[in-house]
């Protein structure tokens, strides 16, 4: 017979059992009911959009869509504008910081610049569709993650600026400009770590459309970084430390505006505070950041493997000279595909999450188009001014020539280029990185390099050779990227997202029920 004691054992853990189930049926009502509550509110809503007209429709849409665009342009130009305004003050100091300055910003920054700036853009993707289902706590814990993700990354990414000068040397570069860039790429440090909050906390605010106050930052931050440059590079003379010191500072200054809105009150319903949550199931993230990465950098170095191409060139200073005053127009204007690429992603997530794969259609149409206009006006502008444009960089009348000569070039890639980061910018808000990354991958490295080398060596075309070959990958990606877009089942995507979302947002509700339990 049992005693007293193990049956009134038994009936407790029985009880406990009974107790814990009828608990687990509660939450899964209660998930369930919130579900619901979440789906009736996205059909409401679609069928309120659809019974609009046309004409109000495309108004409400591009409303939408500018107040993600208007302050991603913005905030892009601010900060390209950082990295002008330094070079500029540098070569008040001297050639050899120059060049050196040149080197670390345009190899080794933009290189890991484009990896951060890829990993970041996953979170697009979850914070994006997350907002638009109105799973508002999800996105505070994905920045977090995002922030361990990329954070990681940068860790991994230092032995390259610890290391510049003799990996330069070991490159065949002169050795003090070596020396020199090894000294700028250990005070690069400060803005890669940057580019990691910079990134993340920007998508984060573009998610849920609150990304004017980035604009207003980055208006602060240039402004002070102006300054700075003058006082510390002309007035004080502090030399390269001065001009670092100021960069630095340019890009910190936003960082930590965004912070604080972020994190102290303006974000409330997004924001719920750190979490030990952020270091559970990092692993997804890590697989869509990495996807995101290479479909991005892959994307961003191939205007890089451009210039490198023209080193052998006959009349190698004219042709480069050329080019580069062609690219840096290019650079200014591919800020505002930039802004148009945030634009598609926040919408097209937003509207995934929603329910809506016909709203998600509709922003993608009206945001192509939007950005096509402006990328046709500026095709006609630089195809008709051509060589006049270049006297505004250059006095020599042969460099002029060459860039009249490859201003058709420029002028298709101006177009190319307003409707290509869009599509990108879709794939992001669908999820799509992986691939893009393999489309990437085909259309530019397959393609468009190994076409542009026959062309210039082979058919004698020189640089034009090489350009026509990269616009030929860029074309085939568009053409691919508009196929894959007009061929997909919307219908289907927002299922994908709302499986996906209701997935991370059951574990989130169960990963905290834990952590509450074991607290309790």
């Amino acid at each position: 017979m049992k005693s007293k004691y193990e049956v009134q054992y038994i009936g407790n853990l029985l009880m406990r059992q009974l107790h814990k189930s009828n608990t687990q049926k509660m939450e899964d009502e209660e998930h369930k009911q919130k579900l619901l509550i979440r789906e009736n509110i996205s059909s409401s809503e679609v069928e309120e959009e659809e019974e609009l007209s046309l004409v109000k429709r495309v108004w409400e849409e591009s409303k939408l869509m500018w107040v993600v665009a208007a302050p991603a342009i913005f905030t892009r130009f601010s900060t390209f504008g950082i990295n002008v305004i330094s070079q500029a003050f540098v070569g008040h100091i001297g050639p050899r910081e120059l060049a050196a300055f040149a080197l670390v910003f345009t190899v080794l920054v933009r290189f890991v610049n484009g990896i951060l700036l890829g990993m970041a853009s996953a979170l697009a993707t979850l914070c994006g569709q997350a907002y638009g289902a109105r799973e508002y706590g999800m996105m505070g814990v994905y920045l977090q993650r995002s922030w361990i993700v990329l954070l990681s990354t940068a860790i991994i990414l230092l032995p390259l600026f610890i290391f510049t000068s003799p990996i330069l040397t070991l490159l065949g570069q002169d050795k003090s400009i070596a020396k020199e860039a090894g000294f700028i790429s250990l005070w690069s440090i400060p803005v890669m770590f940057a580019f990691v909050v910079s990134y993340t906390c920007q998508t984060f605010l573009q998610s849920q459309s609150k990304n004017i106050i980035i604009s207003y930052l980055a208006a602060l931050a240039i402004i002070i970084h102006v300054f700075l440059s003058w006082l510390l590079t002309i007035k004080y003379k502090f030399g390269i430390v001065g001009a670092m010191t100021s960069t630095i500072l340019g890009y910190w200054i936003p960082n930590i505006g965004q912070l604080i809105f972020v994190t102290c009150g303006w974000c409330s319903e997004t924001w719920h505070g750190f979490t030990f949550l952020a270091f559970k199931d990092l692993w997804p993230v890590v697989k869509l950041s990495i996807s995101s990465g290479i479909m991005l950098c892959l994307e961003l170095w191939y205007n890089t493997i451009l210039v490198l191409l023209t080193g052998g060139m006959k009349n190698a200073e004219i042709e480069i000279d050329a080019l580069s005053i062609c690219l840096n127009i290019n650079a200014w204007e591919i800020m505002i595909a930039f802004g148009f690429m945030a634009a598609s992603s926040v919408r097209v997530a937003n509207e995934l999450g929603k329910g809506s794969a016909k709203a998600a259609k509709f922003s993608i149409v009206v945001t192509v188009l939007t950005s096509f206009t402006i990328g046709f006006l500026l095709f006609l502008f630089f195809l008709f001014f051509r060589e006049r444009l270049a006297y505004i960089f250059t006095s020599n009348k042969d460099v002029a020539n060459a860039v009249g000569d490859l201003s058709p070039l420029l002028s298709i890639s101006i177009l190319l280029n307003s409707v290509q980061p869009v599509l990108s910018g879709v794939a992001v808000g669908a999820g799509w990185q992986n691939v893009v990354a393999y489309v990437n991958i085909g259309c530019y490295y397959v393609i468009g390099i190994p076409v542009g080398i026959v062309l210039a060596h082979v058919i004698n075309l020189q640089v034009k050779g090489i350009w026509i070959g990269m616009l030929i990958g860029t074309l085939i990606q568009t053409i691919v990227l508009a196929i894959i877009t007009y061929k997909t089942n919307w219908e289907e995507q927002v299922v994908k997202a709302r499986n996906s979302i209701n997935r991370w947002s059951k574990l989130d509700d169960d990963n905290e029920t834990s952590t509450t339990t074991l607290h309790d």
